[in-house]
């Protein structure tokens, strides 16, 4: 178990924007930055990030929290994965505290979790392969070698060997009591029918392990270094609980920051190409993991960047699957450029062959549009043909199809009208007729049987005016809990109370049952904190290992007009703790009332019930009177403070 110490020095140290930098474009708004969500699709940035209250709130989705909930929620990481994570990056030493593990809290880990424990132990055993075997040195690392490849570069990659011993693997894992289960379940090893032991599936073979985008090991490619065997050149490991390809871009965890910074992400086909490239000193790279792009792979870009580069080596099957690529990035909303390398090279040679600034403005200046890509391409084959032609013509538009901006298609087939000398409006009605085409391709939907027209009343959804107060004097608590007020009693003498004590001494006094779970949790800890002299406020919630609890600290702390950009034109809104006295008073005061309310309708519904007594009658009488009093003479002072 983590430290409360490390935890602290985790959360004083990180800071949110830098964290969450590496997974959304963030652009500066006012004091906060900006995004697109990474939880939702939306065309309007609408997630903020607070530095200075080192929170995040996602408008579009409703999350919020700090940089460790982020983690928690992107990477679907355990709250000590999240905080392990996030030292590492900050160079925090991690102090734990010894905890014996009940038989329930063993059985509680996941096959998830020992998925990625496998990996890990699997990526560890193949790098040892490599660097300190005979075997390993001899073939693989001599096969990198051939290939230029550096030690350092190598092991930013952490590329890996495994021996041709087909059980060497399997062996090793199930001697550190991994079983024979999770072995199968992570594709590592496979198992046949009648066979004695397991069989290590990445056998004579180099490795390059599949990273997440936070850098945990997804899985394995591997290519086979003997040629005389009859099997595929290059074997990945399957799809599992944690690897799934399509979700998944080669590289991108050692090249996200670079993406961010050029604002740019060279697609590429193969391993050796992204590793070829960061050598020679060019990182924005990334690579599909030999197979087609998908739109979860498009997304994963976009969080950094809206611009892509296409590398490719110039084979015919490479360049129709870039079609493809161009098509379905344009319906993303990327901006799209095309690169075809000289006969006879590809990413990695020219990468080897060529210094840094070389390769750099070489991908810059010979890199086309799109839409140049394609005529090129097309109109080879078309040479003078005008039904050829005419069919180039109609695959450009095709493209420009997919383009999701109205204005960015009307530029483009201005373009395409100049390029090719036919007239826009004729392209414009191309591109309504393959806009059609494209609607009637789209997969139907499924029709459900008829249903029967009814007449429904229209009924409001229901709110609990008392909740909605429980969570005004939460979120006064989050965010002004500290701020000490100045007060009267009684007898008009002078008094201060902080914002938290005085909302509580409310919950406490009339023994209210809090309604909210989470709302509990938090009067109950700050109740704890004040026997111990402690205020506990917004900040102190910031640690705990509850993702509801950050998700209200969030709300609570970062306001909706926080979202909008009306900083840009001086435009500011009053802060409410200028006015905090009053609103504290208020809302308690409303909360009272409500609570009041809530009492005599209980009372009331006592009454109807059957058999009740006269002498019960009689009581709820009384206290129904007594109580209504009360509440008026609060309406009364609600209205005076208003």
């Amino acid at each position: 178990m983590i430290s409360k110490d490390t935890i602290d020095k985790i959360f004083s140290t990180i800071r949110v924007e830098e964290i969450i930098g590496e997974y959304v474009q963030l652009k500066r708004a006012g004091t906060n930055f900006k995004g697109l969500s990474p939880f939702h699709d939306e065309k309007s940035p609408s997630f903020v990030v607070s530095p200075s209250k080192q929170i995040w709130k996602d408008f579009s989705s409703g999350k919020g929290g700090t940089a460790i909930s982020f983690l928690m929620e992107i990477e679907n990481f355990t709250y000590p994965e999240a905080l392990k994570h996030a030292a590492k990056k900050y160079g925090i030493e991690i102090e734990e505290t010894i905890v014996q593990m009940t038989a329930e809290q063993k059985a509680a880990q996941t096959d998830k979790e020992l998925l990625y424990k496998i990996h890990e132990i699997a990526n560890d055993f193949y790098q040892n392969q490599l660097f300190k075997t005979e075997e390993g040195k001899s073939i693989g690392l001599s096969y990198f070698k051939e290939r230029e490849l550096r030690n350092d570069t190598i092991e930013k990659f952490q590329l890996g060997y495994s021996p041709e011993n087909k059980h060497a693997f399997t062996d090793f894992a199930i001697d550190k009591a991994y079983k024979k289960e999770i072995l199968e379940k992570s594709g590592l090893s496979i198992f046949p029918e009648n066979a004695p032991k397991g069989i290590d599936r990445f056998r004579g073979r180099v490795l390059f392990p599949i990273h997440s985008f936070s850098g945990r090991v997804l899985g394995f490619g591997g290519r086979i270094l003997n040629n005389n065997l009859k099997t595929a050149k290059y074997l990945n490991s399957p799809e599992t609980d944690i690897y799934h390809k399509s979700d998944v871009l080669y590289g991108l965890n050692q090249s996200k920051q670079a993406i961010s910074k050029y604002n740019l992400c060279l697609l590429v086909e193969g391993y050796m190409d992204v590793v070829s490239l960061h050598q020679n000193g060019i990182e924005n790279v990334v690579a599909s993991s030999g197979t087609a792009l998908s739109i979860n792979q498009i997304k994963l870009i976009k969080r950094l960047t809206e611009n892509v580069t296409i590398l490719f080596d110039g084979d015919a099957a490479g360049i129709k699957a870039s079609f493809r690529s161009i098509d379905l990035l344009l319906s993303q909303g990327m901006n799209i450029r095309v690169l075809l390398f000289p006969d006879g090279e590809d990413p990695d040679s020219f990468a080897r062959k060529n210094p840094q600034d070389f390769v750099r403005n070489f991908i810059e200046k010979e890199a086309k549009d799109f839409i140049d890509f394609k005529a090129e391409v097309l109109l080879k084959e078309a040479i003078a043909d005008p039904v050829k032609k005419a069919e180039a013509i109609r695959d450009i538009v095709k493209s420009v199809a997919f383009v999701q901006n109205a204005l960015k298609q009307e530029v483009y087939l201005k373009e395409v009208a100049k390029k090719f000398e036919i007239s826009e409006q004729t392209l414009f009605n191309e591109l309504g007729i393959q806009k059609q085409i494209k609607q009637k391709e789209e997969p139907r939907k499924s029709v459900a049987e008829p249903v029967k027209l009814q007449v429904v009343q229209d009924v409001a959804p229901q709110i609990n005016p008392l909740l909605e107060l429980e969570e005004q004097l939460v979120q006064l608590i989050l965010k002004n809990g500290d701020i000490v007020l100045q007060r009267t009693d009684e007898e008009n003498n002078p008094y201060e109370i902080t914002v938290l004590e005085e909302i509580i001494a409310h919950i406490s006094e009339d023994d209210y049952e809090v309604i909210n779970p989470l709302n509990k949790k938090i009067f109950e800890d700050i109740k704890e904190g004040l026997q111990k002299e402690e205020l506990r406020s917004g900040n102190f919630f910031m640690s705990l290992m509850d993702e509801g609890i950050s998700e209200k600290v969030a709300n609570a702390l970062i306001e909706p007009y926080e979202n909008s950009d009306w900083a840009k034109h001086n435009i500011y809104f009053p802060n409410l703790s200028d006015r905090i006295g009053e609103a504290v008073k208020e809302t308690i005061m409303k909360h009272k009332r409500e609570y009041i309310q809530n009492i005599i309708h209980t009372l009331k519904d006592e009454l109807l019930e059957k058999g009740i007594s006269d002498e019960r009658k009689m009581e709820i009488y009384k206290t129904v009177i007594k109580i209504t009093e009360l509440r008026k003479e609060i309406a009364s002072e609600i209205y005076r403070v208003l």
